[in-house]
C-alpha cells in the first residue's frame, strides 16, 4: 500500500502545473500549429478518399466526378492549411486594434 501511495505522490508532485498564456498573441501563435496540422490531416483524408474513389470508379462518369470533387476539396484544404498563419495574423492584428 505504501508503494502505491509513494508512486502517486511522485506523479502528483512531478507533474508541472499548466501555466496561463501571457497574452492573446501568445495564444494565437500556440494555436497556429494545431490548426495547420488538423486542416492538413483532413485534406490528406480527402486526397486518399479521392484516390480510392477514382481507382474504384471503373469508368463510371458519376464516380469519376465525385473523385474529382474530392480532389478539389483536398486542394482547398491544403490551401487553407498554408493560409492559416496569414488568417491568424490578420485576426491577431484586428484583436490588437
Amino acid at each position: 500500500m505504501n508503494t502505491a501511495v509513494s508512486v502517486l505522490a511522485v506523479l502528483v508532485t512531478s507533474t508541472p502545473a499548466p501555466t496561463a498564456p501571457q497574452s492573446i498573441p501568445a495564444v494565437i501563435s500556440g494555436i497556429t500549429g494545431w490548426i495547420m496540422g488538423i486542416i492538413a490531416l483532413v485534406a490528406t483524408m480527402f486526397l486518399v478518399i479521392a484516390g480510392l474513389r477514382y481507382m474504384a470508379a471503373g469508368g463510371d462518369p458519376a464516380q469519376v466526378e465525385q473523385a474529382k470533387g474530392n480532389f478539389k476539396s483536398a486542394l482547398v484544404g491544403y490551401a487553407l492549411a498554408v493560409l492559416a498563419p496569414v488568417v491568424l495574423q490578420v485576426l491577431q492584428g484586428i484583436l490588437r486594434g
